[in-house]
């Protein structure tokens, strides 16, 4: 048994990394829309907040009824009981990474929680 997965990314509208890597602290996908598309749906979340690191593109959310452009280098983190809907902008795709974990639930950070190996 190794410490560590990998895995490779192709150009997929959704690819969900929880169990090709094994996840256990964190839910992680990788998500294309093409120019004009949407999460079809507005959704929330009981525990997850979200992290949303967009790579490239341009849209916009929709966070609580309020309009949040999105581009290329933006991150957005969205309480668990935020209503949210993404869209890509009618003339350009948008690609994201979306970061779920269970909010409130982080102890340490990496300089806290690292061991030095010697």
């Amino acid at each position: 048994m190794t410490n560590y997965a990998k895995t490779k990314i192709g150009n997929e509208p959704r690819t969900e990394l929880h169990d090709v890597l094994s996840l256990t602290g964190a839910e992680i996908s990788i998500n294309n829309l093409p120019a004009g598309g949407s999460v079809p749906f507005v959704h929330s979340h009981k525990d997850n907040e979200e992290i949303y690191a967009i790579v490239d593109g341009r849209g916009k959310f929709v966070i609580d009824g309020k309009d949040v452009e999105l581009e290329k280098g933006d991150w957005v983190r969205i309480d668990p009981a935020a209503k949210r809907q993404i869209f890509a902008a009618s003339d350009s795709a948008l690609s994201f990474i979306c970061i779920q974990t269970k909010s409130g639930s982080l102890e340490n950070f990496t300089a806290t929680d690292a061991i030095i190996e010697k």
